[in-house]
């Protein structure tokens, strides 16, 4: 059984990447318009009720695997330890998105370029940062419930975690959008901790104990 049968789940993430590939290459060579789906399909060695398998339509292949990385997200706020601070746990959710759009930086390159320049393709992704923006508000307005102001710190740090994701991720792409300046790509994301309203104070340390009365109890 080969590895792109889509029998496992690495064969199948392995054919979602290649019908990724073959989209961003087609759509670079021929254009958006010019490509069909059936285009896609023959270049990635499939037929096209296998790429309807995994896409709803071409405007869907170009782009990262969305769904996994909002899973991510929910799974590293749901995962985590009760006593964990805000801050780190919150980098450490947006970081888990980014080997989504680096693992492959020649597809990310080409990617970048044509949502810039394909207005259906930079609308998708536009709805698709909402949908990051509003997991990590719902995240962390739970978190914050009862801190005065709560609310609004959830709000602006989701704003200001996905724009500096993305500005990261412009940055990586100005520097050549190579392997070797990923580590850079990340630490520049980091940078927004120190914009964010996360901070410890009077009212966060009042929830930081609560996290360690609820941590203590479920160690017992």
């Amino acid at each position: 059984m080969g590895k792109r049968s889509g029998r496992s789940a690495e064969g199948r993430a392995e054919l979602r990447r290649d019908l990724v590939r073959a989209a961003v290459d087609l759509f670079t060579a021929r254009g958006y318009d010019d490509t069909t789906v059936d285009d896609i399909a023959a270049a990635a060695g499939v037929g096209r009720r296998t790429f309807f398998r995994y896409f709803a339509g071409k405007e869907d292949a170009v782009s990262p695997d969305h769904e996994l990385g909002l899973a991510r997200i929910a799974e590293v706020f749901e995962t985590a330890h009760p006593a964990e601070p805000l801050l780190p746990l919150t980098l450490r959710a947006g970081e888990t998105v980014f080997d989504l759009y680096l693992s492959e930086p020649d597809t990310a390159r080409k990617r970048f370029a044509l949502v810039h320049a394909v207005p259906a393709l930079r609308d998708r992704e536009a709805a698709m940062v909402h949908h990051y923006r509003r997991l990590f508000t719902r995240e962390l307005t739970a978190r914050l419930s009862g801190v005065e102001d709560g609310d609004l710190r959830a709000a602006v740090t989701a704003a200001a975690v996905v724009a500096a994701h993305n500005q990261a991720l412009r940055r990586w792409l100005a520097d050549g959008g190579t392997a070797e300046g990923v580590p850079a790509c990340v630490v520049h994301f980091r940078k927004v901790a120190d914009l964010l309203p996360l901070h410890e104070g009077p009212d966060l340390e009042q929830v930081t104990r609560r996290l360690e009365q609820v941590a203590r109890a479920l160690e017992r």
